[in-house]
């Protein structure tokens, strides 16, 4: 198992732009670390050997089992809905300047990879930040990566148990003004099967052709 990533306290974090960015790239980090420990073996769907995934595979995982939030259109929506599909699951905010821009725009390189069968993958924007993200804030924000994605808040309650289902650490981070701040958040996405399941940890970063490779192995089970 990889050594355990330092942790950085609020004043070494914010000392310097490069050492935020450092900051949002540790929390990346410590979350793949702890789902190292949850999952190994072979692909619990039948015991059969795993697939070789360039993400971690967290197939059987007891997390991350129901998302229920709303749109801005008001719907409440459930991940159910896209049975059929592979969805890929990331928190976020809208003022994010750096991991969530990224882990977007990644995301749709990695739809073009995949040629026709990208229109099979539906990214799903989560806000950590529902103060700010307004359901018309929100909806501009994801259709300008994809105009069928979804973008889904809630309550600040609703927010914070959706985000412990998923094992998603945030934290506002003060700023200058009360409404300056940023937001702390897990940097990597969940990837569910057609099926509706629970299959990857994508960390962040990961370049799109290797996640569109993990998605190309999900697709032709």
């Amino acid at each position: 198992m990889p050594a355990p990533v330092p942790a950085l306290t609020a004043q070494q974090a914010s000392s310097s732009p490069r050492a935020s960015t450092r900051r949002r790239r540790l929390l990346c980090g410590l979350g793949g670390l702890t789902l190292l420990g949850l999952t190994g073996g072979c692909d619990r769907l039948g015991g059969s050997p795993k697939l070789p995934f360039k993400s971690l595979d967290i197939t059987g995982a007891n997390y991350a089992r129901e998302l229920k939030l709303t749109d801005p259109e008001g719907r409440t929506r459930q991940l159910s809905e896209l049975r059929g599909k592979l969805a890929v699951v990331f928190f976020g905010y809208t003022q994010c300047p750096d991991v969530c821009p990224t882990t977007l725009a990644n995301l749709v390189a990695t739809q073009q990879l995949l040629g026709a069968e990208g229109d099979k993958v539906v990214g799903v924007f989560v806000s950590v930040d529902p103060e700010r993200d307004t359901p018309a804030l929100l909806k501009e924000y994801v259709s300008s990566f994809n105009p069928v994605w979804w973008g889904l808040r809630g309550s600040a309650e609703e927010t914070a148990a959706a985000a412990k289902e998923f094992k998603v650490f945030y934290r506002k981070v003060p700023g200058k003004t009360e409404t300056s701040y940023t937001v702390d958040h897990t940097a990597a996405s969940y990837v569910f099967d057609t099926e509706g399941r629970l299959r990857l940890y994508v960390r962040h970063a990961t370049p799109p052709a290797e996640l569109a490779a993990d998605l190309k192995l999900l697709l032709a089970r």
